[in-house]
């Protein structure tokens, strides 16, 4: 299990890029939903169908901490809306020290090297602070945009999942890619 109250305030910032990135609590809800909200037609072609209410301010408040989920967010400084959100969730301790990255950025900002900024930094928070092995990050083959910042992120395809997730009411095959921890880990 990992000890959200202590990360909630963690923040990681790079001065090369005017984007602040950092990991989300129970305080930015309300910027979680309206990224959601402002989004739903975009995303719709690559999230699982959701009950309404999914991504209200109450479900993010009693969902963000909880359990393996770590989400965090791109934001231009002095701005409070989000430009994208990159989550770590599934982690799993013990012999395996992996887990699933997942990713959305806002319509506004696509193509605009939000993603692969926030994403880097995420990737280095996985392997340097929580100390990983592996993270995971699976993508729908018609999602060039995604096999790019993959590819350029340095994971590596290792194989195709039939079926694998049920995304907007259909079963969608995936690609299952994985980047490894540069630096040996002892666990």
């Amino acid at each position: 299990m990992i000890d959200k109250t202590s990360l909630e305030a963690s923040m990681i910032h790079r001065a090369d890029w005017p984007i602040e990135v950092r990991l989300l609590g129970v305080l930015d809800a309300a910027a979680l939903a309206n990224f959601y909200e402002r989004n739903t037609e975009h995303l719709k072609s690559w999230e699982p169908f959701r009950e309404p209410g999914y991504h209200s301010v109450e479900s993010w408040r009693r969902r963000i901490g909880v359990g393996d989920l770590l989400k965090f967010a791109a934001w231009e400084p002095g701005n409070n809306q989000l430009l994208g959100v990159c989550s770590l969730t599934n982690i799993i301790r013990g012999p395996f020290q992996a887990c699933t990255m997942g990713y959305a950025v806002d319509r506004s900002f696509e193509g605009r090297g939000v993603m692969g900024r926030l994403c880097r930094n995420v990737l280095d928070y996985a392997f340097d602070t929580l100390k990983l092995n592996r993270v995971m990050a699976n993508y729908m083959p018609c999602n060039n945009r995604s096999a790019a910042l993959l590819e350029s992120l340095g994971f590596v395809i290792e194989g195709r999942a039939v079926k694998y997730l049920k995304i907007n009411g259909c079963w969608e095959d995936h690609i299952l890619t994985a980047k490894l921890n540069p630096k040996p880990i002892d666990i």
